[in-house]
This record gives C-alpha cells, sequence and structure tokens, in this order.
C-alpha cells in the first residue's frame, strides 16, 4: 500500500523507478573525468543525498521496510568520498558551514533523518560507527547528541537545544513521565511540518545562510509531477521512540508519522490507499574500495 498522503501508484511507480536509474546514471558519470573538479565533491555528496531521498520515497511508495537498509552502504561511500574531494577542494570556512548543526540547519535535519534511519533499520556496527565520523558535530546539541547515544553511550552530549522550534517538544517528550511522553511525543508530530519552516529562525547560532525552509519543504508543492516530492516524514519522532522506548500510540496514523519504520512486519500504521505492487530494487550496494577504484587511488 502507498504510505505517503500524497500520489497516486502512477506517481510512484515511475518516480521510484527513476531515483533507482538517477543513483546507477550518476555513478557512470562519477567515472568520467570532471569537467570542473572542484565541483566534483559537491557532486559525489548529491549522489549520497540521491540514497536518502530513495530510502524515505520508497517508504512513501509502501516497499517493504527491509528493502531500505540496503541503499546505506552506498549513501556512506559517496559521502565519505564527498569529503576526501572536498579536503583540498572546500575552505575552512566552507568545511564549517557545510558541517555544523549550529549554523546549518538543513545539515542538522539529515543528520537527525540518518541517525533515525541507522537505528530503526539496525544497520550494522561498522555503519554506525561511519555514518558517525560524517555526522560529528560530537556535543554540540541535547537531543540528537542523546539519541545517538542511545546506541553509543560514549557519545559527549550538548547541553544546548540547537533549534527550540520544533525540537523542544521532543525533548520535552523525552523528559517527561512515562505517562506523559505519548502525548507530548503526538504533539510534537501534530506541529512538527508547521514548526520546522521557520525553525532556523530558532537556532542558537545565525544561519550561514538565509532560510526559509528546510530545502526539501515545498518538494509536494513544487515540482510535483517532476518527481521531486519523497514524502514529509517526521523521522526524528520514530528516532526518539527507537532510541527511548516512548510510548508512540498517539503519533499512529498522523500524516507526517513514519511508524511502519518500527513495524517493518506490519499490520501498516498508514490508512489505507490504492494498493501499489512496490518497484523491485535496482541499486547493488557497493563493494569496498569502491570509490578507490572508480578514482584511481589505491
Amino acid at each position: 500500500m502507498i504510505r505517503a498522503p500524497l500520489g497516486d501508484s502512477r506517481y510512484w511507480s515511475k518516480w521510484v523507478e527513476y531515483g533507482d536509474k538517477r543513483i546507477i546514471k550518476a555513478l557512470e558519470t562519477a567515472r568520467t573525468p570532471a569537467g570542473d573538479p572542484d565541483y566534483a565533491p559537491q557532486y559525489v555528496y548529491t549522489i549520497a543525498q540521491d540514497h536518502w531521498h530513495q530510502m524515505l520515497s520508497r517508504y512513501s511508495a509502501g516497499c517493504p521496510i527491509a528493502d531500505l537498509s540496503r541503499y546505506f552502504s552506498g549513501l556512506l561511500d559517496a559521502w565519505e568520498e564527498a569529503e576526501h574531494l572536498g579536503a583540498s577542494v572546500w575552505t575552512s570556512e566552507q568545511q564549517f558551514t557545510r558541517h555544523s548543526w549550529r549554523v546549518n540547519y538543513d545539515h542538522y535535519i539529515v543528520c537527525f533523518w540518518l541517525v533515525g534511519l541507522g537505528l530503526v533499520l539496525d544497520i550494522t556496527d561498522d555503519q554506525w560507527k561511519r555514518l558517525l565520523v560524517l555526522i560529528g558535530n560530537e556535543g554540540e546539541d541535547v537531543l540528537l547528541d542523546r539519541v545517538i547515544a542511545s546506541r553509543s553511550p560514549d557519545r559527549k552530549v550538548g547541553s544546548t537545544l540547537l533549534y527550540p522550534k520544533p525540537y523542544a517538544r521532543s525533548l520535552a517528550a523525552i523528559d517527561a513521565p512515562a505517562d506523559a511522553q505519548a502525548s507530548l511525543l503526538g504533539a510534537f508530530v501534530k506541529h512538527w511540518y508547521t514548526e520546522l519552516r521557520t525553525g532556523a529562525k530558532s537556532g542558537s547560532d545565525p544561519q550561514a545562510v538565509s532560510y526559509r525552509h528546510p530545502y526539501w519543504y515545498t518538494y509536494g508543492d513544487e515540482n510535483f509531477e517532476g518527481g521531486a516530492y519523497f514524502g514529509r516524514w517526521c523521522v526524528e519522532a520514530v528516532a526518539a521512540v527507537k532510541a527511548f522506548g516512548i510510548d508512540d500510540s498517539q503519533c499512529l496514523g498522523l500524516e507526517h508519522y513514519p511508524g511502519d519504520l518500527l513495524r517493518p512486519d506490519g499490520p501498516s500504521t498508514h490508512p489505507a490507499r490504492q494498493d501499489i505492487a512496490p518497484p523491485a530494487p535496482v541499486v547493488a550496494e557497493m563493494k569496498v574500495g569502491f570509490w578507490g577504484r572508480l578514482l584511481g587511488r589505491r
């Protein structure tokens, strides 16, 4: 069944298949000499981005939860290679603005998504360690650090909540007595999408760029027929449920709550929609050393 509230079977069949082919084509393009070497790090990072978009698209389309974790390998390989290439291209200022949670709202959200997906999909210990190296920012945020520490107890936890809107609601649910957690988590999910729009303005530090909203926020409103929409899922909420064992009963069925991530064997937590035969994944996991061979490194 289709999990996302938008898009029919035609939409999801077409664009999920396209997403897999896009990744394959991008990898083939990466094998050719770059026209502008300075752009290579960003191009390869976009391949990593395509992987997490595809995980969310496949969730939206109703694909089996077990299919999603296979995208982690390629995601990590591409992100690591982007960092390797960027080391000699990005200035120290660019490195900071690309990676700092404090000044890059988009990056904070993406890191939260990937931590949440890593937790609920039970990625391997090796993949988890690689992800944390890429995420960095240890000790920067009281909420995301605590979620990470649920699997990595030695993680240093920050003392500041970097983005009170919308994340103060999530932190309140985590810190509340057990009998109050369900309703508070439900309130977080209900307000998540609306408050996320202007969340950068609540940040602890000025942002490196001017944010109207997160980069993907209007994808369901703009270029929908072009396949931009991959869903609007509050992965941050399922991350909290997985990390702290919070009762999510008051989140089930809410528009933005991806409850099936926590229930891979069903039944679905989403309202019934038109059935769809989910496309089979065509992106093969890249072998160790793929990027080294791709770019002629040993």
